[in-house]
């Protein structure tokens, strides 16, 4: 089975990462997770200074890869956050396009669920004109429903416990590249050895 140490940017994909239906699918597909997730709390952590002791760490269980996994979000382009994060202690970088939260956007079953609606469909979820974020809170506005709050962790959460979230879901949009290209990325880990030193 292909072992695999995750450091992340923050809580919600700390989250996404520890919900059950993530550990169920890559446990079925034969990736072991380590736990736990290495949680760098923010974007402006994910340096090489601050990078080498999640590593140290996450060697420990002797991992097969170690994949950081981030935003986009102000950045210009992905390349602006590998040179920022650097690749000599990890072996991969993948980058949500604008912010995870874009996923929760792509996933339509688990929208409708948390809006108690049937019909919604988000066309460009990693195309929206502010952060995902924001969009979550317009998408409840215009359909008079209690927005996602004020905490990303806790929507996080209530999306992947309560609304099902499901990456394979948010990978089948025909719109969201990142969550699909992040999918494949596992599967491809689960089968393959790899020549590739960065996802981006």
């Amino acid at each position: 089975m292909v072992k695999v140490g995750f450091i992340v940017e923050g809580d919600t994909e700390k989250i996404l990462l520890d919900s059950e239906n993530f550990k169920d699918w890559t446990k079925s597909i034969g990736v072991d997770i380590c736990q736990p997730i290495e949680n760098a709390t923010g974007s402006g952590n994910l340096l090489p200074k601050n990078i080498v002791p999640l590593v140290e760490r996450l060697k420990l269980q002797e991992p097969t890869h170690i994949i950081i996994l981030t935003d986009l979000e102000h950045d210009l382009d992905k390349q602006a956050v590998t040179d920022r994060i650097g690749t000599e202690h990890v072996q991969f970088i993948f980058i949500a396009v604008k912010a995870i939260e874009a996923w929760f956007l792509a996933d339509t079953v688990a929208l409708n669920k948390w809006l108690k609606l049937k019909d919604v469909y988000e066309d460009f979820p990693e195309a929206t004109p502010a952060l995902p974020w924001e969009r979550l809170k317009t998408l409840a506005n215009e359909h008079n429903k209690r927005g996602p709050g004020s905490s990303k962790p806790a929507f996080a959460l209530q999306m992947t416990k309560h609304h099902g979230f499901s990456l394979a879901r948010a990978a089948s949009h025909l719109n969201c590249p990142s969550a699909k290209e992040f999918y494949d990325f596992l599967v491809k880990a689960a089968s393959d050895d790899f020549s590739l030193q960065l996802l981006c």
